[in-house]
């Protein structure tokens, strides 16, 4: 493996941090791709990302993620990773990379970055490698390789799908042209799945993550870790009940899901990663799993360990349709099962694999449990009222970071923007669309560029002139209605919503602290005690009114209905922060 490069002198590494900074913090997905084009070539790009550091930091973030930046063929968008120690050359370089951490830090802002661990891309040196060496070698160790079925090896090793469709297994052709072994590949062909067991592949990440942390990056979103490590053997998955939806059928695999091997793997990152905090005094890094596990929280607790993980998403708030008592069970569970037990909650209602809540929220459907599917693939057909949609989006932010723990947000949520149905099918890049012929729809939709001025010209401000290329997804022609500049000055907007509710949660001692407790107003509301802050979700279709008792002499913080002033009242769609007078401090 070649020596990473060393990394840039200008990023101070003595900042101070809190050691559990990240329990309460408000963290900003950023698509790297959608976020901004600094060279208008039409695709985002660092450079971009830096030109809006201003507008992040008005926001109110405490950091930003990045989804994967690493060099990378592109077919999954960065989750298919050539090579884990430098900076994909459409995005820029290692020195912008360094200058983004430094221009972030200036504005008060830390970086995550995402890593990849179950799979890497075919053109990584080590596939390539592989391929080229011979059956039983080292290098194909570092993957799943095996001998295939049948009289001539020309069947699967065993019977596992891929999540993404298809097979999960692939022949290759031996340095010699014969039909050779077969590879695994949990997502697509060009994802070869590591094999996390492997002493040069531990190794391998354990400098991934110290190469980075040398660059100033606070810590990590870990990608699809219940799926990393195999079962010994690699048997057949067991039959699931017919009619079983793709998705589902494949995360029902006992062989490949919820695997003890990842774990071992996981504690092996996290011992690297206390090193490295013992090493460097004052730097306080920090590993978060995207680990799926919807209506299970106690999953959770495999992964939020003191060994493991410091965080995991709670996903059961994005998976929730428009209903009080779904929302309810969400939040109950979580903090039942984490916050109880003093482990950190880490809430989110989108990301890049999910549906806009715009539009999850706006469909016909949205309120009746129809609408559940489990997962974050939804494909319903059900007409979206994006007025309708928007009004619920603005309710849930101020739910989400009303709640005690960390909140993270999605790239373009602050804007209201809502899912793109109608992209082509010749411009969908997504290879969920492209392996299933278009039978699941995809996540370009959420992926579409965003919309920073009215001007069309620059693809509405997304690249910078002059521009070469036209946006890597197209936008819609109404885009500019949802721009940035056109919402800054605008009261009633999104983004002010969102900046008014992150500044509110800051300023508010309550807010930051771990305070909970229910508020019985009724079946039909969520509502709940930060301290003095009483919260309320009102998702019905009409006014909700609090008991004259409850908020006598209460303060209404926020409203996500621009205008609202009873703190008696709750409009339909809607929340409310009221600060309560002789408050007992409720936890």
């Amino acid at each position: 493996m070649a020596t990473p490069p060393p990394a840039s002198d200008v990023i101070d590494r003595r900042v101070p941090l809190s050691p559990t900074w990240w329990r309460t913090a408000v963290v900003y997905q950023v698509y790297v791709r959608s976020m901004a084009d600094g060279n208008g070539d039409g695709i985002g790009d660092l450079a971009g990302i830096v030109s809006r550091l201003d507008y992040l930091a008005e926001l109110g973030v405490d950091a930003i993620w990045l989804t994967p930046c690493f060099p990378s063929p592109q077919r999954d968008h960065g989750y298919d990773v050539a090579d884990y120690f430098d900076i994909e050359p459409a995005y820029g370089t290692l020195a912008t990379f360094d200058a983004l951490v430094a221009d972030a830090r200036g504005h008060g802002i830390k970086i995550l970055m995402d890593v990849v661990p179950n799979h890497c891309s075919n053109q990584h040196a080590w596939f390539q490698a592989a391929l080229a060496a011979a059956p039983g070698s080292a290098e194909r160790e570092r993957f799943y390789f095996r001998d295939g079925k049948g009289p001539d090896g020309d069947e699967p090793p065993n019977n596992w799908r891929a999540l993404f469709g298809g097979p999960a297994w692939t022949r290759i052709a031996e340095a010699d042209g014969s039909p050779g072994q077969w590879y695994l590949h949990f997502f697509t062909p060009w994802q070869p799945d590591w094999n996390l067991q492997n002493h040069d592949v531990r190794e391998q990440f354990a400098d991934v993550l110290r190469f980075w942390f040398d660059r100033g990056v606070e810590g990590f979103r870990c990608d699809a870790v219940t799926v990393a490590g195999k079962a010994p053997g690699l048997p057949d998955q067991p039959p699931v009940p017919p009619g079983t939806p793709m998705p589902e059928a494949v995360g029902m695999n006992p062989y490949s899901v919820y695997r003890p091997e990842g774990h071992e793997a996981w504690r092996h990152w996290r011992s690297v990663v206390d090193e490295y905090a013992r090493e460097h005094p004052g730097r306080h890094p920090y590993l978060v799993a995207e680990a799926y596990a919807a209506h299970a929280p106690e999953r959770m607790l495999e992964y939020i360990r003191p060994d493991e993980f410091h965080q995991a998403f709670a996903f059961d708030l994005l998976l929730s349709p428009w209903i009080a008592g779904e929302f309810r069970r969400a939040i109950a569970e979580s903090i039942d099962t984490l916050a109880t037990r003093g482990l950190p909650l880490t809430w989110t209602l989108n990301n890049h694999d999910a549906q806009r809540t715009v539009t999850r929220y706006g469909r016909a459907d949205a309120d009746s449990m129809t609408s559940y599917t489990g997962n974050n693939l939804l494909n319903s057909e059900a007409p979206v009222d994006v007025a309708l949609g928007t009004r619920r989006a603005r309710a849930a932010a101020m739910l989400t970071l009303s709640l005690p723990g960390a909140a993270y947000l999605y790239v373009g949520e602050e804007l209201g923007l809502y899912e793109v149905l109608d992209i082509p099918a010749d411009r969908r890049e997504d290879p969920l669309f492209i392996n299933t012929d278009g039978a699941e729809l995809g996540r370009d939709g959420c992926r579409v560029p965003l919309p920073w001025t009215a001007d069309a010209a620059t693809s509405f401000g997304f690249s910078t002139p002059p521009v070469t290329g036209r946006p890597w997804l197209p936008q819609p022609s109404n885009w500019g209605a949802l721009a940035a500049d056109a919402q800054a000055g605008d009261p009633t907007s999104t983004l002010s919503l969102y900046r008014a509710a992150v500044a509110v949660r800051r300023a508010t001692p309550a807010l930051t602290t771990e305070a909970f407790a229910w508020a019985d107003l009724g079946d039909e509301v969520v509502s709940f005690r930060r301290g003095d802050v009483l919260v309320v979700l009102n998702p019905g279709a009409h006014p909700f009114a609090v008991p004259a008792a409850v908020v006598a002499d209460a303060e209404l913080l926020l409203c996500s209905v621009h205008g609202h002033h009873d703190p008696a009242t709750v409009p339909a769609d809607s929340a409310v922060w009221l600060r309560m007078p002789d408050a007992d401090g409720a936890s």
